[in-house]
């Protein structure tokens, strides 16, 4: 008789999880940049605090999927040094002096290989990892991981990181797009803006998951 496949408790209905080899740890940009002061995120005028708060969460979901060596992944926000890959609409965002390219106190703004732009230490990738560098929002967009991810059989991506409502709803609907199951790590994402974190949870799961489920981590970890 074959076992029936795991599954999580998760919204709007349980979602069952693939062979091993299929399933996917994303985690969305957990970069200085957004988390610290000092960073891309601080000079739009945010409270990074709130997103700090998902590190250890993150940190849980990182080990768990280590231990059974599953797939983990991670992508990070950053342009080329000369920013050829940022477009002017996107540079004009954030205060004068503190806008993407600039120089902060963690290095040049949301530019690839410098300290701001690193991950925060406590989720720094493992060796082997896979680290996406992505110049969009989605972390589709110009970076070959549809490409990455068909090369490992993957077919369902389980998602975390930052923030809700810009970088992983959209890597999560161009995954949807891409015929990938998605389901969202409720506890393990965070918003600058709570009405914006809560109002995506309800639109990616509406209509029979839509664009996909969202669960809490400790269901996560329980179908593992």
């Amino acid at each position: 008789m074959t076992a029936r496949a795991p599954e999580i408790a998760a919204k709007p209905y349980p979602f069952r999880l693939a062979e091993p080899d299929a399933v996917a740890l994303l985690v969305i940009d957990m970069q200085r940049d957004f988390l610290e002061p000092g960073g891309f995120g601080a000079a739009l005028g945010n409270d990074v605090r709130r997103l700090q708060r998902i590190v250890p969460t993150v940190r849980s979901l990182l080990d768990a999927f280590r231990e059974r060596g599953l797939t983990v992944l991670h992508t990070k926000e950053g342009h080329r040094p000369d920013l050829s890959d940022c477009p002017p609409a996107k540079r004009s965002r954030g205060a004068p002096g503190m806008r993407i390219g600039d120089v902060g106190p963690m290095g040049r703004i949301l530019v690839l290989g410098e300290p701001g732009n690193d991950f925060v230490p406590e989720l720094a990738p493992a060796p082997g990892e896979l680290v996406i560098p992505k110049p969009g929002k989605g972390a589709f967009y110009r970076t070959g991981l549809d490409a990455r991810l068909a090369a490992l059989g993957v077919s369902q991506l389980l998602i975390a990181g930052v923030t809700t409502e810009v970088c992983v709803q959209t890597t999560m609907r161009e995954a949807n797009d891409r015929g990938y199951e998605c389901l969202l790590i409720e506890d393990a994402t965070e918003s600058y803006f709570p009405e914006f974190k809560a109002a995506t949870l309800e639109m990616v799961r509406a209509q029979g998951a839509i664009v996909g489920w969202t669960a809490p981590a400790a269901a996560v970890l329980k179908a593992l």
